[in-house]
Parts: structure tokens; C-alpha cells; sequence
């Protein structure tokens, strides 16, 4: 099918893919995350969908065309139905933040009266992860690591949120938790998470979930933390998860936009021409919010 891009959501992975992948084709267009409308269909797609709005995911995950751009062609699956009362804004923020937060939440598994960190939870993925985890029953604290990210983390619902900058995470966690250490970690930065693991921050029997980590080669982890504990470590990548994975989560979120859930946090926007400008802001990391092209 063909849709109609009205937005397009930049993530940092979009900008990571910009810097650091290598170019298979002559021309890319990026970004994977984006809302429109359904302007064509082809063989084997019914007509009804035609004017259909819609969130789009994985627009350029493993091929060159993403949703930087007027109008992108894509499987049926990947258009998913937006409810009218939900902005497409909003809807260029669902494929890789929102997604990444409900799969996150659902292999953290029952977090009813459950203590969870969630780090980066002033960031588009922790924000969602917050409004999630406290829906679920849990005690959410936070890291953070700039006053305005602190704010916003607060402003989902953390509880506490700790500045990571001080230096002194894992005995804040310590003292917050009356030395027992959290009972979920659900992770945007397993690099260094993985020392807080070392430091006593996961109670036994405690799940890390992790979705990212700021350095791509090895990162240590302490194997007597991790046995002594009985602890268990859980990793995905949004742009691959089993489609049965994938269904579930879209089922879940659909669910929430339609009771009107959760806040969506939208902290610039751009044309297209400026599309420069909008990922030299995701790369600085200054902008709250999710930050978006408007074509």
C-alpha cells in the first residue's frame, strides 16, 4: 500500500543509522517512524483501507526508502489504524518509542506492588516506560541526567529520580529501596547499567530488561552478581521482534490510545526543509520530547 506521510518521527537511532551505517544504495531516504494517510492500495489489500489513518513502523529498517518524505510504500501490516481522536503528531512517536515500552513492560512481566528503574526516564522510550510501569502497579524510580529531564521523569509519575551524573546511583537506589535494590531494571544504557547490576541495584531474583546501550562493542557484567542473585537479563530490538510479539504489543497499545492513556510528549517539530536542523537537535540531546517532521 501507499500512504500519505503527514509526519515523521526522528529517533536517535535514526541519526545513529545516519552516522555510523553504511550506504548500500544511492539514495536514502530516512526515518521509520511516521502518520499519514492511505492513498493506494495494491493486490491482495482491500479498498476499505483507502483513507485510512495510520501510524507507520519500521518504514526504513533493512531497505533505503524511510518516511522522510511525501508518501512511502509498505506492507499492509506496518500501516497500523489511528483512532481519529489521536493526532499525527502522536502517531510519529509510536513505532519505535511506544512500541519499545510496552514490549519492555511486558517481559518485566507482573510489576503489581514491584519497585522498577527505569533509566533514561526523562527520554522518549522512559517516558512511555514510566506512564507504563505505574499502570501496572509499580514504584517507578528514575534516572536522569540534566534538571529538565529530571522534571519531565516526575512529571510521568517517578517517584524519585536520580541524577546519574552525581555519581552516586547505585547508593541512592540503596537508600530508596532500604538496601534491598530494586525489583525490575528496564534499560536504555546496558553499558553502564551492567555496573549498577555489579553494585547490588537488582535484588535477587530480580529482571533487567534491556533495549540499548550507548557503546556498541562488549560490556562487562559481574557473573557472581548474576548467579549469587539468581537474576535473569532480557534483551530485543524493537525493529525485530517475533510477529507474535509484535501483534501483542500493537494490540496493547491500541488499546491505551483508545481509552486515551497516556501522554504523548512532543518537544519540536520541523519541515522537511529543515530536516538538517532536526536531526543536528536529536544528535545535541538538548530537546525534551519527541521531535518530529511535519511534510
Amino acid at each position: 500500500m501507499l500512504v500519505k506521510l503527514i509526519t515523521s518521527g526522528i529517533n536517535p537511532s535514526d541519526v545513529k543509522s545516519r552516522q555510523r551505517r553504511p550506504f548500500h544504495t544511492k539514495i536514502i531516504v530516512p526515518h521509520s517512524d511516521g502518520g499519514g494517510i492511505i492513498y493506494a492500495v495494491g493486490y491482495g489489500v482491500s479498498a476499505a483501507r483507502l483513507g485510512q489513518r495510520v501510524w507507520i513502523w519500521n518504514g526504513q529498517w533493512q531497505r533505503s526508502m524511510g518516511t522522510a518524505c511525501e508518501y512511502i510504500s509498505l506492507p499492509q501490516e506496518q500501516a497500523v489504524v489511528l483512532a481519529d481522536e489521536i493526532s499525527f503528531d502522536a502517531a510519529a512517536c509510536f513505532g519505535i518509542p511506544a512500541l519499545t515500552a510496552v514490549q519492555s513492560i511486558r517481559l518485566a512481566g507482573n510489576l503489581e506492588g514491584k519497585t522498577v528503574l527505569v533509566t533514561g526516564a526523562g527520554n522518549a522510550v522512559g517516558h512511555y516506560v514510566t506512564q507504563l510501569a505505574i499502570m501496572k502497579g509499580a514504584t517507578v524510580i528514575g534516572t536522569a541526567g540534566a534538571p529538565s529531564r529530571i522534571g519531565h521523569a516526575n512529571a510521568a509519575g517517578a517517584l524519585h529520580v536520580i541524577d546519574y551524573k552525581s555519581g552516586t546511583t547505585a547508593e541512592q537506589i540503596s537508600q530508596l529501596t532500604n538496601g534491598l535494590g530494586v525489583d525490575s531494571i528496564i534499560d536504555m544504557d546496558f553499558s553502564t547499567t551492567s555496573n549498577l547490576i555489579a553494585q547490588g541495584a537488582l535484588k535477587p531474583h530480580g529482571k533487567l530488561v534491556s533495549y540499548g546501550s550507548n557503546i556498541s562493542g562488549p560490556s562487562a557484567v559481574d557473573f557472581r552478581a548474576l548467579l549469587w542473585g539468581s537474576l535473569s537479563l532480557k534483551f530485543f530490538l524493537v525493529y525485530d521482534l517475533l510477529p507474535e510479539d509484535r501483534d501483542a504489543c500493537i494490540h496493547e497499545l491500541t488499546a491505551l490510545l483508545k481509552a486515551d492513556s497516556l501522554h504523548h510528549s512532543i518537544g519540536a517539530s520541523f519541515s522537511i526543509e529543515d530536516i538538517v536542523a532536526a536531526h543536528q537537535l536529536v544528535e545535541s540531546g538538548d530537546q525534551i520530547g519527541n521531535i518530529l517532521i511535519r511534510l
